[in-house]
């Protein structure tokens, strides 16, 4: 799979820009501020409809002066080539409205061109996977399931819906002071139904990939390392009730097979369910008192370990640096779809990366049909790349330009 031709109207810093690129290697280099990272933010989008670098949409559209009419929305637009086949994505991302959706200049849903690309992210803001809160961590495994299960992405706009709307509820009804009466019972029955089935869908679907990303975790940081530190990777539940306080979630139900989520997980889903709706019955006065919902998938963790112990608040620098880009290189293996890898974008990472972190990315590069890499300087491509080149510059109304330099 690769991205031959990319075409952006009022995306970002560019007014309007169309480039070719080819398979391999290509190179973006531009000095900070240039507008290299808006050009494999623009392809990485389509490919989960979320940036590695804003969460609000609207900050994609291009900005325009002082006193210049501002554009209502941005259009990106890219030629996929798979196999024998090519593919047309259109997605105008608009302000204030919903976005829309164009397969091969046919109108479609926005959800009917997610997983037609497929990307793999590595910047430094992966960095966040080892030292953020839980919510960074949540994110990459919904991001990777969204990929694997374009349908899923209904899944996590439901469940952020029903967050909202059920803690509204429980402000509502913690500040009046009063014990709930059978209707306010009955309303918060409602929500509960809904937060617990969703957290189980969600919660099943994540199991199921971090099952299948052990042991690429552990194989990737071999290979990035040439060390014996053993890297793993679990998932850590907030769920406990009462009836089942030591009972642990279980992997199995959902595999993932060939770059697809497969199985019937009806069941586990069912269990999951019935104990959230458990717990969120014992808790419900501590809910109401603090007008916030304590329990659902929104609360657990993704625990990243090195021999035992987490990476968090014991790795050294260079370690959390391996340990972000284990995650990628494994995230990379598992979304090969029929053994066709995804497109990897290296996003501003070589001038971090040591020699022996260098040399294990550059020995996975070579498996990927293409390497989308950003720069700020020459100095920072290893000399063994051997890559179409593109400058990435600002013009004079300062909207970005790019031109192709060396294509070998």
């Amino acid at each position: 799979m690769y991205v031959s031709h990319l075409a952006l109207n009022d995306f970002r810093s560019y007014r309007e820009q169309v480039v070719e690129l080819a398979p391999g290697i290509v190179v973006f280099q531009g000095q900070n501020g240039r507008g290299k990272t808006n050009l494999v933010e623009a392809i990485a989008y389509l490919s989960t409809f979320s940036s590695h670098r804003v969460s609000s949409s609207s900050n994609l559209v291009r900005v325009d002066r002082d006193g210049e009419k501002q554009p209502g929305g941005a259009v990106v637009r890219v030629r996929v080539q798979e196999e024998n086949r090519s593919v047309l994505l259109e997605l105008e991302i608009a302000r204030g409205r919903a976005n829309r959706a164009r397969l091969n200049r046919a109108n479609v849903a926005p959800r009917e061109i997610l997983g037609k690309l497929r990307t793999v992210v590595f910047a430094p803001e992966d960095l966040e996977l080892l030292r953020g809160d839980p919510a960074v961590r949540r994110r990459f495994l919904d991001e990777i399931i969204t990929k694997l299960r374009p349908h899923f992405l209904g899944v996590r706009q439901d469940f952020e819906r029903v967050l909202r709307q059920r803690g509204a509820v429980l402000k509502q009804f913690g500040r009046s002071g009063y014990p709930l009466s059978p209707e306010d019972e009955g309303v918060m029955e409602v929500w509960d139904r809904q937060l617990a089935g969703l957290s189980a869908q969600i919660v099943v679907n994540r199991l199921a990939v971090v099952q299948a990303l052990q042991p690429l975790v552990a194989n990737s940081y071999r290979q990035i390392t040439d060390g014996d530190r053993l890297a793993d990777v679990q998932y850590r539940t907030h769920l406990r009730t009462e009836q089942a306080a030591d009972s642990p979630l279980t992997y199995g139900s959902l595999k993932v097979v060939e770059g697809r989520i497969e199985g019937n997980a009806d069941e586990q889903v069912a269990e999951l369910t019935l104990r959230y709706r458990e717990r969120l019955a014992e808790i419900r006065s501590d809910e109401l008192r603090r007008g916030i919902n304590l329990e659902g998938a929104h609360r657990d963790d993704l625990a990243i370990t090195l021999d035992g112990l987490p990476v968090r608040g014991f790795a050294s620098h260079g370690e959390i640096w391996s340990s972000a880009l284990m995650l990628r290189l494994a995230e990379l293996e598992l979304l090969r779809l029929d053994g066709d890898y995804p497109v990897l974008i290296l996003d501003d990472v070589f001038a971090e990366l040591d020699v022996s972190r260098r040399q294990g990315l550059l020995s996975q590069m070579k498996q990927v049909e293409q390497v989308l890499v950003t720069v700020a300087v020459e100095a920072d491509v290893p000399q063994e790349l051997h890559a179409q080149r593109i400058s990435i510059s600002r013009s004079g109304d300062g909207t970005s330009q790019v031109e192709v330099l060396v294509d070998e």
